[in-house]
């Protein structure tokens, strides 16, 4: 049998050929493409030369995969270094320093609201930087309803009780003590200390002592006036709009650059307040400075007691009970056409806001019936005003001097309920507004009730008064007209956070608390913008490095 001749491919060959001291072509260990060329079995100097030229393009290859490989990492460790600071500066304070808390009980004509807020420990420019937590509803009568005695009031603790073992949960048991707590008293209590100073002073005594028995740092319980009260709605206003001062880039707060602030206006039961920033201060109490997060503020404000919405409707109510009438029975023009109720004159003039009558009897019962006449409704809510009584260029009414109302203007609590009745709330026209008035006020009682499910019938039928007086007040009273009226925006809160005046209170007496710790940031302002600036040139470089990289080898 013929031997089969060994083939180039065959082992035996291989062994014969090394046998006889041919030299074997040199195979890089290496394979994968595209760098191998197609490799020749049979020996030439040819076969080397490629071999040699092999590993060379190799080495340059792997020469640039190896710098473009160090210039990512350079990035890449850049990019990690300037986070690393970022997150630093971030968090390190926030570390160094716990949360402070403070509580504010806002007691007002109708009710009481206990409001939990906190703060860090480190300030910025002398006012914490306050948020609210939580808040409580006392579900109870107003403290101005209280009697002075504690067993009649018994009922009245119990509701207070409730409400601050709630918040005492939201407190860590170790800032319990250091957590201060303020009551302000407002309006129902200022009338109450007109009509019964004796009893009002029993009552912010009892109160005084049960809030010194809580497990907090009691500071204080008075009854505040009503430009105080102003005054801290306007703070809290600008202060949920940012209007004061935002966090910058450096994670420091700073004064919004060319920043406005907002005037606001306050509707409650008993009172109303307006306040706005002027550039010149004029004569009289009605003109407070501020100081908020190192700048200072002029601030006109000033409170109308006695007309709040309540109570200006008890001033109204007590007009329509003078007008003469044959009938056994009232009509009031404000009260929508198919709507009656009998009503004690008590209802109406066991107030200071109203003047009892010398025949007045407090059992006597009358009855109201509604004309729904929007036209003689306005006329006879105007009449609780004064726009004629003026001693200087310019007054709003009852002869009170009042600049002129520039810029835009938050009106919140009462102004926000009347509004959205009306399909008004947000900002409008000042015609189309009065459109709306018109339209609600000649409504019947069967159609209100039909077209408004979602407010209460108590509530209802006092909303076309409400609507007349909102638009009195604004447009005859603080002068509010078709250029302007525009400016003004209804609204119950800015965010979640409800408007009111505990929040700019629990801001202004942050002041008198001081940090826990002397303020120390983990890396100065200017040291972490050249820190910035550094880490930016370091990215530059390498994006440079690897486009000249990618330039070289692509072309």
């Amino acid at each position: 049998m013929r031997k089969h001749q060994g083939t180039p491919t065959s082992l035996s060959f291989a062994l014969r050929q090394m046998k006889k001291n041919v030299a074997m072509p040199v195979i890089p260990p290496l394979s994968p493409a595209p760098f191998f060329l197609p490799c020749h079995l049979s020996p030439s100097h040819s076969t080397i030369s490629s071999t040699n030229r092999l590993f060379k393009e190799m080495e340059k290859k792997i020469g640039y995969k190896c710098r473009i490989g160090g210039v990512v990492l350079l990035l890449l460790g850049s990019i990690a270094a300037l986070v690393t600071v970022a997150v630093i500066q971030n968090t390190w304070t926030s570390n160094q320093y716990s949360q402070e808390y403070g509580i504010v009980i806002d007691s007002g004509s109708s009710r009481s609201t206990v409001f939990l807020y906190e703060w860090p420990g480190e300030k910025q420019n002398d006012t914490g930087v306050v948020t609210e937590k939580t808040h409580c509803q006392v579900k109870s009568i107003p403290i101005s309803d209280m009697t002075g005695d504690k067993q009649k009031d018994a009922a009245v603790w119990e509701a207070f009780k409730n409400c601050t073992d709630q918040i005492l949960k939201e407190v860590p048991e170790e800032k319990h003590k250091s957590t201060s707590l303020f009551l302000g008293a407002t309006a129902g209590m200022r009338l109450l200390q007109l009509k019964n100073e004796s009893r009002s002073e029993k009552v912010m005594r009892n109160l005084r002592n049960y809030l010194s028995s809580l497990p907090f740092n009691f500071q204080n319980a008075s009854i505040i006036t009503g430009e105080e009260e102003g005054l801290y709605g306007w703070i809290t206003v600008n202060y949920l709009m940012d209007n004061f001062l935002e966090r910058n880039l450096l994670n420091t707060y700073i004064r919004p650059y060319g920043a406005k602030t907002v005037g606001s206006m306050d509707l409650g039961g008993a009172s109303t307040q307006i306040a706005f920033v002027v550039q010149e201060e004029g004569q009289g109490p009605d003109y407070m400075h501020v100081k908020l997060y190192g700048y200072p503020y002029i601030v006109y404000t000033h409170s109308f007691l006695c007309y709040g919405k309540n109570e200006a409707e008890k001033k109204f109510m007590a007009k329509v009970l003078e007008s003469p009438s044959l009938q056994a029975y009232k009509t009031n023009p404000c009260y929508p056409k198919g709507f009656n109720e009998t009503i004690k004159v008590s209802a109406v003039y066991d107030s200071e806001c109203t003047q009892k009558p010398s025949n007045y009897n407090p059992d006597q019962s009358i009855m109201i019936v509604g004309a729904g006449d929007t036209e003689q409704c306005q006329k006879l809510v105007e009449s609780i005003f004064d726009f004629r009584t003026c001693s200087s260029s310019q007054c709003s009414f009852n002869g009170v001097e009042q600049p002129p109302v520039i810029g835009d203007f938050m009106a919140y609590a009462g102004f926000f309920y009347i509004s959205r009745a009306l399909g008004k709330n947000g900002t409008s026209e000042l015609g189309d507004f009065e459109v709306a008035v018109r339209e609600f006020c000649s409504a019947d009682w069967e159609d209100l009730i039909a077209q408004k499910k979602g407010i209460g019938e108590k509530h209802l039928k006092t909303y076309c008064f409400g609507a007349h007086y909102v638009h009195t007040l604004l447009a005859k009273g603080y002068k509010f007209n078709n250029d302007n009226w525009k400016n003004i925006n209804f609204q119950r809160q800015v965010g979640n956070t409800s408007i009111g005046w505990s929040l700019g209170y629990m801001m202004r007496m942050s002041n008198m608390i001081p940090s826990e710790v002397k303020v120390i940031f983990p890396i100065a302002d200017p040291v972490f913008a050249g820190l910035i600036f550094l880490f930016a040139a370091l990215i530059i470089v390498a994006v440079v490095l690897v486009s000249i990289i990618v330039v070289r080898m692509c072309f």
